[in-house]
Protein backbone atom coordinates (compact mmCIF):
# COMPACT_ATOMS: atom_id res chain seq x y z
CA UNK A 1 0.00 0.00 0.00
CA UNK A 2 1.48 3.13 -1.03
CA UNK A 3 1.13 4.84 2.07
CA UNK A 4 2.89 2.31 4.21
CA UNK A 5 5.48 2.25 1.64
CA UNK A 6 6.32 6.12 1.40
CA UNK A 7 5.94 6.01 5.91
CA UNK A 8 8.65 3.59 6.00
CA UNK A 9 10.43 3.27 3.11
CA UNK A 10 11.29 -0.01 1.19
CA UNK A 11 14.24 -1.06 2.47
CA UNK A 12 12.46 -0.92 6.00
CA UNK A 13 9.65 -3.01 4.60
CA UNK A 14 11.67 -5.34 2.57
CA UNK A 15 13.55 -5.93 6.50
CA UNK A 16 10.16 -6.26 8.38
CA UNK A 17 8.79 -8.47 5.75
CA UNK A 18 11.96 -10.87 5.56
CA UNK A 19 11.84 -10.87 9.73
CA UNK A 20 7.57 -11.81 9.50
CA UNK A 21 8.10 -14.12 6.91
CA UNK A 22 10.79 -16.30 8.82
CA UNK A 23 9.17 -16.38 12.18
CA UNK A 24 6.04 -17.09 10.55
CA UNK A 25 7.24 -19.97 8.69
CA UNK A 26 9.18 -21.75 11.86
CA UNK A 27 6.14 -21.31 14.27
CA UNK A 28 4.16 -22.89 11.01
CA UNK A 29 6.82 -25.41 11.35
CA UNK A 30 6.47 -26.16 14.92
CA UNK A 31 2.65 -26.48 14.64
CA UNK A 32 3.22 -29.25 12.17
CA UNK A 33 6.03 -31.30 13.61
CA UNK A 34 4.48 -31.04 16.92
CA UNK A 35 1.56 -31.91 16.07
CA UNK A 36 2.94 -34.86 13.99
CA UNK A 37 4.26 -36.20 17.65
CA UNK A 38 1.25 -35.76 19.19
CA UNK A 39 -0.61 -38.00 16.56
CA UNK A 40 2.26 -40.40 16.09
CA UNK A 41 2.04 -41.28 20.00
CA UNK A 42 -1.29 -41.87 20.10
CA UNK A 43 -1.37 -44.59 16.89
CA UNK A 44 -4.16 -46.60 17.57
CA UNK A 45 -2.09 -49.81 17.62
CA UNK A 46 -0.95 -48.95 13.53
CA UNK A 47 2.20 -47.65 13.96
CA UNK A 48 3.75 -43.65 13.37
CA UNK A 49 4.59 -43.92 9.82
CA UNK A 50 1.06 -45.29 9.12
CA UNK A 51 -0.57 -42.44 11.36
CA UNK A 52 1.56 -39.90 9.86
CA UNK A 53 0.11 -40.99 6.62
CA UNK A 54 -3.47 -41.11 7.88
CA UNK A 55 -3.06 -37.58 9.43
CA UNK A 56 -1.16 -35.60 6.32
CA UNK A 57 -3.28 -37.67 3.22
CA UNK A 58 -6.05 -39.63 4.52
CA UNK A 59 -7.31 -36.84 6.61
CA UNK A 60 -9.76 -34.21 5.62
CA UNK A 61 -8.23 -31.18 3.75
CA UNK A 62 -4.83 -32.57 4.70
CA UNK A 63 -3.14 -33.53 1.29
CA UNK A 64 -4.04 -30.39 0.16
CA UNK A 65 -2.41 -29.08 3.16
CA UNK A 66 0.34 -30.73 2.72
CA UNK A 67 1.26 -29.78 -0.49
CA UNK A 68 0.76 -26.18 0.21
CA UNK A 69 3.34 -26.50 3.10
CA UNK A 70 5.46 -28.11 1.04
CA UNK A 71 5.29 -25.16 -1.52
CA UNK A 72 6.06 -22.57 1.31
CA UNK A 73 8.77 -24.68 2.42
CA UNK A 74 10.22 -24.35 -1.23
CA UNK A 75 9.65 -20.58 -1.49
CA UNK A 76 11.31 -20.07 1.80
CA UNK A 77 14.49 -22.16 1.11
CA UNK A 78 14.74 -20.39 -2.01
CA UNK A 79 14.41 -17.20 0.08
CA UNK A 80 17.85 -17.72 2.04
CA UNK A 81 20.39 -15.36 1.02
CA UNK A 82 22.92 -18.59 -0.20
CA UNK A 83 20.63 -20.04 -1.98
CA UNK A 84 19.03 -17.05 -3.61
CA UNK A 85 21.97 -16.12 -4.74
CA UNK A 86 22.65 -19.28 -7.03
CA UNK A 87 19.38 -19.01 -8.80
CA UNK A 88 18.17 -16.47 -11.38
CA UNK A 89 15.80 -13.26 -10.17
CA UNK A 90 13.44 -14.81 -12.93
CA UNK A 91 13.17 -18.35 -11.55
CA UNK A 92 13.32 -16.80 -7.70
CA UNK A 93 10.59 -14.71 -9.00
CA UNK A 94 8.62 -17.93 -10.19
CA UNK A 95 8.64 -19.76 -6.79
CA UNK A 96 7.76 -16.92 -4.64
CA UNK A 97 4.63 -16.56 -6.46
CA UNK A 98 4.07 -20.27 -5.05
CA UNK A 99 3.48 -18.74 -1.73
CA UNK A 100 -0.18 -17.88 -3.18
CA UNK A 101 -0.98 -21.26 -3.70
CA UNK A 102 0.19 -22.41 -0.79
CA UNK A 103 -1.45 -20.65 1.61
CA UNK A 104 -4.82 -21.13 -0.70
CA UNK A 105 -4.41 -24.74 -0.33
CA UNK A 106 -3.85 -24.82 3.25
CA UNK A 107 -6.64 -22.53 4.51
CA UNK A 108 -9.71 -24.84 4.34
CA UNK A 109 -8.13 -26.80 6.46
CA UNK A 110 -7.99 -24.18 8.87
CA UNK A 111 -11.69 -23.51 8.66
CA UNK A 112 -13.02 -26.69 8.46
CA UNK A 113 -10.31 -28.87 10.57
CA UNK A 114 -9.04 -26.02 12.57
CA UNK A 115 -10.79 -26.78 16.59
CA UNK A 116 -10.37 -22.89 17.10
CA UNK A 117 -12.55 -21.60 14.55
CA UNK A 118 -15.98 -24.08 14.94
CA UNK A 119 -17.89 -20.86 16.06
CA UNK A 120 -19.39 -18.86 13.69
CA UNK A 121 -17.64 -15.49 14.66
CA UNK A 122 -14.17 -17.22 14.22
CA UNK A 123 -14.81 -18.23 11.19
CA UNK A 124 -16.53 -14.97 10.01
CA UNK A 125 -12.89 -13.27 11.64
CA UNK A 126 -10.76 -15.90 9.85
CA UNK A 127 -12.30 -15.03 6.33
CA UNK A 128 -12.36 -11.44 7.05
CA UNK A 129 -8.48 -11.23 7.96
CA UNK A 130 -7.93 -13.37 4.52
CA UNK A 131 -10.48 -11.26 2.76
CA UNK A 132 -8.64 -8.09 3.66
CA UNK A 133 -5.48 -9.52 2.76
CA UNK A 134 -6.57 -10.62 -0.76
CA UNK A 135 -8.74 -7.31 -1.77
CA UNK A 136 -5.50 -5.21 -0.92
CA UNK A 137 -3.44 -7.03 -3.29
CA UNK A 138 -5.67 -6.92 -6.25
CA UNK A 139 -6.44 -3.40 -5.72
CA UNK A 140 -2.53 -2.47 -5.54
CA UNK A 141 -0.87 -4.96 -7.64
CA UNK A 142 -3.16 -5.57 -10.00
CA UNK A 143 -6.11 -2.62 -10.54
CA UNK A 144 -4.05 0.27 -10.04
CA UNK A 145 -1.09 -0.90 -11.94
CA UNK A 146 -3.33 -1.80 -15.23
CA UNK A 147 -5.52 1.64 -14.50
CA UNK A 148 -2.19 3.90 -14.77
CA UNK A 149 -0.64 1.48 -17.26
CA UNK A 150 -3.72 2.44 -19.50
CA UNK A 151 -4.04 5.71 -18.62
CA UNK A 152 -0.28 6.95 -19.33
CA UNK A 153 0.40 5.16 -22.32
CA UNK A 154 3.98 4.54 -21.23
CA UNK A 155 6.34 3.15 -24.04
CA UNK A 156 9.93 2.77 -25.19
CA UNK A 157 11.18 5.96 -26.76
CA UNK A 158 14.85 5.31 -26.89
CA UNK A 159 17.54 2.62 -25.80
CA UNK A 160 21.30 4.32 -25.40
CA UNK A 161 24.20 3.25 -24.40
CA UNK A 162 26.07 4.95 -21.25
CA UNK A 163 28.64 2.80 -20.86
CA UNK A 164 30.28 -1.26 -21.57
CA UNK A 165 27.12 -2.81 -20.05
CA UNK A 166 24.83 -0.29 -18.81
CA UNK A 167 22.13 1.42 -20.68
CA UNK A 168 19.64 4.02 -20.44
CA UNK A 169 15.29 3.62 -21.47
CA UNK A 170 14.04 6.50 -22.44
CA UNK A 171 10.04 6.12 -22.11
CA UNK A 172 7.43 8.67 -22.88
CA UNK A 173 3.81 8.62 -22.03
CA UNK A 174 0.91 11.47 -21.39
CA UNK A 175 0.26 13.31 -18.18
CA UNK A 176 2.84 11.39 -16.29
CA UNK A 177 3.13 14.52 -13.76
CA UNK A 178 -0.05 12.53 -12.50
CA UNK A 179 1.90 10.04 -11.47
CA UNK A 180 3.71 12.17 -8.42
CA UNK A 181 6.50 10.61 -9.29
CA UNK A 182 10.00 11.76 -7.59
CA UNK A 183 13.65 12.19 -7.77
CA UNK A 184 15.09 9.12 -5.98
CA UNK A 185 12.06 6.61 -6.34
CA UNK A 186 11.54 3.16 -8.77
CA UNK A 187 9.02 1.50 -9.92
CA UNK A 188 8.54 -1.74 -11.14
CA UNK A 189 8.64 -1.86 -14.94
CA UNK A 190 7.15 -4.87 -17.34
CA UNK A 191 8.40 -4.35 -20.77
CA UNK A 192 5.13 -6.08 -22.81
CA UNK A 193 7.58 -7.78 -25.28
CA UNK A 194 9.24 -10.66 -25.52
CA UNK A 195 9.77 -13.80 -22.69
CA UNK A 196 9.52 -12.82 -19.23
CA UNK A 197 7.30 -9.62 -19.37
CA UNK A 198 5.39 -11.25 -16.75
CA UNK A 199 7.63 -10.33 -14.23
CA UNK A 200 7.89 -7.32 -13.00
CA UNK A 201 11.65 -5.48 -12.16
CA UNK A 202 12.28 -2.82 -9.61
CA UNK A 203 14.31 0.27 -11.44
CA UNK A 204 15.27 3.60 -9.92
CA UNK A 205 13.80 6.66 -12.64
CA UNK A 206 17.59 8.57 -12.97
CA UNK A 207 16.46 11.87 -13.92
CA UNK A 208 14.22 14.25 -13.10
CA UNK A 209 10.32 13.18 -13.89
CA UNK A 210 9.08 15.12 -16.86
CA UNK A 211 5.47 15.16 -17.73
CA UNK A 212 5.83 13.42 -21.13
CA UNK A 213 8.99 11.12 -20.22
CA UNK A 214 10.87 9.15 -17.74
CA UNK A 215 14.35 7.33 -17.58
CA UNK A 216 15.85 4.28 -15.96
CA UNK A 217 19.62 3.58 -16.36
CA UNK A 218 19.93 -0.60 -16.03
CA UNK A 219 23.01 -2.04 -15.78
CA UNK A 220 22.62 -5.61 -17.88
CA UNK A 221 23.74 -8.50 -14.90
CA UNK A 222 21.10 -11.11 -15.15
CA UNK A 223 18.44 -12.33 -17.61
CA UNK A 224 15.57 -9.73 -16.93
CA UNK A 225 17.65 -7.00 -17.23
CA UNK A 226 20.31 -7.80 -20.02
CA UNK A 227 16.83 -8.42 -21.99
CA UNK A 228 15.57 -4.87 -21.27
CA UNK A 229 18.59 -3.36 -22.28
CA UNK A 230 17.72 -4.78 -25.56
CA UNK A 231 14.31 -3.43 -26.05
CA UNK A 232 12.88 -2.35 -29.41
CA UNK A 233 11.23 1.47 -29.40
CA UNK A 234 7.64 1.30 -29.56
CA UNK A 235 7.56 -1.14 -26.85
CA UNK A 236 4.82 -0.80 -23.77
CA UNK A 237 5.36 -0.71 -20.81
CA UNK A 238 3.50 -1.69 -17.64
CA UNK A 239 4.36 0.21 -14.40
CA UNK A 240 3.64 -0.30 -10.54
CA UNK A 241 4.73 2.55 -8.35
CA UNK A 242 5.97 5.19 -8.02
CA UNK A 243 8.06 3.77 -4.67
CA UNK A 244 10.74 4.84 -2.34
CA UNK A 245 11.38 7.20 0.24
CA UNK A 246 15.02 8.45 -0.99
CA UNK A 247 14.48 11.52 -2.05
CA UNK A 248 14.84 15.22 -1.08
CA UNK A 249 12.15 15.18 1.46
CA UNK A 250 14.17 13.36 4.00
CA UNK A 251 16.46 15.88 4.13
CA UNK A 252 16.98 17.89 7.61
CA UNK A 253 20.48 20.00 6.71
CA UNK A 254 20.73 22.65 3.85
CA UNK A 255 24.11 20.59 2.92
CA UNK A 256 23.91 17.64 1.44
CA UNK A 257 26.68 14.61 0.52
CA UNK A 258 26.40 11.99 -2.36
CA UNK A 259 28.21 9.03 -2.31
CA UNK A 260 27.89 6.53 -4.86
CA UNK A 261 29.43 3.72 -6.94
CA UNK A 262 29.40 2.38 -10.39
CA UNK A 263 25.22 2.23 -11.15
CA UNK A 264 24.32 3.66 -7.52
CA UNK A 265 24.72 7.04 -8.95
CA UNK A 266 21.55 7.04 -11.19
CA UNK A 267 19.27 7.63 -8.20
CA UNK A 268 20.93 10.82 -7.59
CA UNK A 269 21.09 11.87 -11.27
CA UNK A 270 17.27 13.70 -10.89
CA UNK A 271 17.70 14.56 -6.97
CA UNK A 272 20.76 16.60 -8.06
CA UNK A 273 18.77 18.17 -10.94
CA UNK A 274 15.89 19.50 -8.86
CA UNK A 275 16.95 19.51 -5.33
CA UNK A 276 16.96 22.50 -3.13
CA UNK A 277 20.35 23.96 -2.83
CA UNK A 278 23.19 26.94 -3.26
CA UNK A 279 26.00 26.65 -4.74
CA UNK A 280 28.82 25.02 -2.33
CA UNK A 281 26.38 23.36 -0.26
CA UNK A 282 26.27 20.10 -2.29
CA UNK A 283 29.21 17.72 -2.75
CA UNK A 284 29.19 14.47 -4.61
CA UNK A 285 31.41 11.27 -4.52
CA UNK A 286 31.77 9.10 -7.47
CA UNK A 287 33.24 5.75 -7.39
CA UNK A 288 34.21 3.89 -10.27
CA UNK A 289 36.21 1.35 -11.72
CA UNK A 290 37.46 3.40 -14.49
CA UNK A 291 36.83 6.34 -16.40
CA UNK A 292 35.30 4.95 -19.43
CA UNK A 293 32.72 3.16 -16.62
CA UNK A 294 31.15 6.55 -15.09
CA UNK A 295 27.67 6.78 -15.39
CA UNK A 296 26.16 9.96 -16.63
CA UNK A 297 29.43 11.84 -16.16
CA UNK A 298 28.66 14.82 -19.23
CA UNK A 299 25.15 15.10 -16.99
CA UNK A 300 27.00 15.30 -13.76
CA UNK A 301 29.94 17.72 -14.83
CA UNK A 302 26.68 20.50 -16.31
CA UNK A 303 25.45 20.11 -12.81
CA UNK A 304 28.25 20.90 -11.42
CA UNK A 305 29.51 23.55 -13.36
CA UNK A 306 25.50 25.17 -13.11
CA UNK A 307 24.76 24.56 -10.12
CA UNK A 308 27.79 24.81 -7.52
CA UNK A 309 28.36 20.62 -6.89
CA UNK A 310 31.90 19.79 -5.79
CA UNK A 311 32.02 16.46 -8.07
CA UNK A 312 34.82 14.38 -6.95
CA UNK A 313 35.42 11.69 -9.61
CA UNK A 314 37.35 8.42 -7.45
CA UNK A 315 38.98 5.97 -9.89
CA UNK A 316 39.39 2.58 -9.12
CA UNK A 317 39.15 -0.25 -6.18
CA UNK A 318 37.89 1.46 -2.90
CA UNK A 319 41.30 0.20 -1.15
CA UNK A 320 43.52 1.04 -3.66
CA UNK A 321 46.54 2.91 -1.92
CA UNK A 322 45.37 6.91 -2.60
CA UNK A 323 41.91 5.83 -4.59
CA UNK A 324 40.27 8.36 -1.89
CA UNK A 325 41.81 11.24 -3.71
CA UNK A 326 41.72 12.58 -6.64
CA UNK A 327 45.36 14.31 -6.50
CA UNK A 328 46.45 10.81 -5.62
CA UNK A 329 47.45 11.44 -2.06
CA UNK A 330 48.15 7.91 -0.29
CA UNK A 331 45.68 7.42 2.24
CA UNK A 332 45.58 3.46 2.87
CA UNK A 333 42.36 2.73 4.30
CA UNK A 334 42.23 6.41 6.13
CA UNK A 335 38.47 6.43 4.62
CA UNK A 336 37.17 8.41 7.81
CA UNK A 337 39.92 10.99 7.16
CA UNK A 338 39.47 11.13 3.13
CA UNK A 339 35.35 11.51 3.71
CA UNK A 340 36.06 14.66 5.87
CA UNK A 341 38.65 16.09 3.56
CA UNK A 342 36.54 15.86 0.66
CA UNK A 343 33.29 16.94 2.14
CA UNK A 344 34.02 19.56 4.95
CA UNK A 345 31.22 19.93 6.97
CA UNK A 346 29.86 16.28 6.43
CA UNK A 347 28.89 16.13 10.22
CA UNK A 348 26.33 18.26 9.99
CA UNK A 349 25.04 16.87 6.27
CA UNK A 350 22.31 14.56 5.01
CA UNK A 351 24.54 11.87 3.37
CA UNK A 352 22.89 9.69 0.37
CA UNK A 353 24.63 6.27 -0.79
CA UNK A 354 24.26 3.98 -2.56
CA UNK A 355 25.83 0.80 -3.76
CA UNK A 356 26.35 -2.91 -3.30
CA UNK A 357 25.59 -4.36 0.51
CA UNK A 358 29.20 -4.68 1.13
CA UNK A 359 30.46 -1.50 -0.29
CA UNK A 360 27.36 0.49 1.84
CA UNK A 361 27.98 -1.51 5.02
CA UNK A 362 32.20 0.14 4.75
CA UNK A 363 31.31 3.93 3.84
CA UNK A 364 28.25 3.88 6.11
CA UNK A 365 30.97 2.78 9.24
CA UNK A 366 33.21 5.17 7.91
CA UNK A 367 30.81 7.93 8.20
CA UNK A 368 29.78 7.05 11.48
CA UNK A 369 33.35 7.32 12.50
CA UNK A 370 33.28 10.94 10.67
CA UNK A 371 30.50 11.98 13.29
CA UNK A 372 27.45 11.51 10.67
CA UNK A 373 24.57 10.66 12.73
CA UNK A 374 22.43 7.91 12.20
CA UNK A 375 19.60 9.86 11.11
CA UNK A 376 21.51 11.60 8.23
CA UNK A 377 22.45 8.69 6.56
CA UNK A 378 20.19 8.23 3.69
CA UNK A 379 21.36 4.58 2.23
CA UNK A 380 20.13 2.29 -0.58
CA UNK A 381 21.65 -1.47 -1.58
CA UNK A 382 20.98 -1.57 -5.59
CA UNK A 383 21.63 -5.13 -5.18
CA UNK A 384 18.23 -5.68 -3.98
Amino acid sequence: MPWVEQSWGHDLLAHRHRLLGYWSFWLMMAHVVLFAVSRAGDDRGEGPLRALYRLFVGASWMLLTSLGTFMIIVVVVTSIRVVRKRIRYESWHLIHLYAYLGMALAFPHQIFDGTHFHDLWTQAFWWAMLLIALITTLIYRVYYPLRRSLRHRLHVAEVRRETPGVSSIVMEGRDLDRLRAKSGQFFIWRFLGGPGWTRGHLYTISAAPHPEKLRITIQAIGDGSGRATMIKPGTRVMIEGPYGTLTEDVRRHPRMVVIAAGVGITPFTGILADARYEPGEVTVIYRVSGIHNAIHLEELEELAQRRGIALHLLIGSRRAPGSWFPDGTPSGRTDTRALTLLAPGIAGSDVFVCGPRKWNDLVRDSLKAAGVSKHDIHLEDYSW
